[in-house]
């Protein structure tokens, strides 16, 4: 695999990559909100979100239909569509940074699956621990997800202690085909809870309200700091860990922080929406096509483009057939796999 290299841009293109990056998340916030069965006018979403924001009394021309749809239905979802695409871009350009291999992703290095089995187990058991409450979930799920990632990293090592990019790869999708069938053994031998199960794997961010915002919130905020906090660590291992270590990086301490930071964004966010693929792989690749691999923007812009991308899925997934509603990962799956096709074979050629 080839590395990834590190390219400065000027400010003038770095100005312009971040408001490119940031009219995209207005506008995909907009469109979530406003289309639906029901279409809200952009203005009164405007004073609905004002009034809220700045403690003022929503002006009277706006429907009070308006107001329950998008503060009770709609803008929860939207937000917490936005944090789960943020969550997995974000892990995505780390781990592709980390591992120098433009197909390392949460899903590639079985992370998700390993998030999914300790949700899956969660809901599948009734567990519930008394001082975590609503906490369980997404806890379970990031204690899974990092056990596994770190065991697929030694794994590999005990295959070939050199840990070549591909063995790492290679390892992560073995890991993720024995614990999805896991998964399936749990879907066979459950009851009544089969339905919900299988709706939760299949991704979607329906239906979730404002808890499950309150829920990925925390773990989204200290997994972002974390990463964007070694963002110029990040640069530096893009070379490799030998040159890391000759400009002064803690490499192994480095590396245990991005391993942890990334498995907590994703196992929250399977937690909250299910198992949903390709966008902590393709969004990383169309945001170094905009503003190069430096990761101090690299991750950021990647938040925000995942973001507004997942938002954008999920509006299509509610609205192409409707009123039925299409799993998320669907379309993200639909989407992203032709994109990162193209992405492939642009880069071989």
């Amino acid at each position: 695999m080839q590395k990834l290299s590190i390219r400065n841009y000027s400010n003038n293109n770095r100005i312009l990559s971040y408001g490119l990056a940031a009219l995209f998340v207005v506008c995909s916030i907009l469109a979530g909100i406003s289309i639906g069965t029901i279409s809200v006018p952009v203005s009164d979403i405007l004073s609905i979100l004002g009034a809220k924001i700045f403690r003022y009394p929503v002006p009277e021309s706006v429907e009070q239909m308006y107001i329950n749809i998008v503060y009770s239905i709609r803008l929860p979802r939207v937000i917490l569509a936005f944090l789960v695409g943020a969550s997995l871009a974000i892990a995505g350009a780390a781990f592709q940074g980390l591992l120098r291999n433009p197909l390392a992703d949460p899903y590639t290095l079985g992370i998700s699956s390993g998030a999914s089995v300790g949700a899956v187990m969660t809901l599948f058991f009734h567990i519930s621990i008394p001082f975590l409450g609503n906490f369980t979930l997404p806890v379970l799920s990031i204690i899974t997800a990092t056990v596994t990632i770190f065991i697929v990293l030694l794994f590999a090592q005990r295959v070939e202690r050199s840990m070549k990019l591909e063995t790492i790869i290679l390892t992560g999708i073995i890991f993720s085909s024995f614990l999805g069938s896991f998964i399936s053994l749990m879907i066979a031998l459950t009851g009544d809870e089969l339905r919900q199960i299988i709706g939760w794997l299949l991704g979607s961010v329906s239906m979730r309200g404002w808890d499950y915002i309150k829920i990925i919130l925390p773990f989204f905020a200290v997994g972002t700091v974390l990463l964007l906090l070694n963002a110029r660590e990040l640069n530096g291992m893009s070379f490799g860990e030998e040159q890391a270590r000759h400009i002064g990086i803690n490499v192994q301490a480095r590396k245990l922080i991005i391993l942890l930071s990334g498995s907590v964004l994703t196992g929250a966010a399977v937690a909250v929406s299910g198992t949903i693929g390709f966008v902590g792989l393709v969004i990383p690749h169309l945001i170094r096509l905009l503003a190069g691999n430096d990761h101090r923007n690299l991750l950021p812009l990647s938040i925000m483009a995942g973001g507004g991308f997942l938002v954008l899925a999920d509006l299509i997934s509610r609205t192409i057939i409707a009123p039925t509603e299409l799993p998320i990962g669907v379309i993200t799956a639909l989407i992203g796999a032709p994109i990162f096709a193209y992405i492939l074979m642009k880069k071989r050629g």
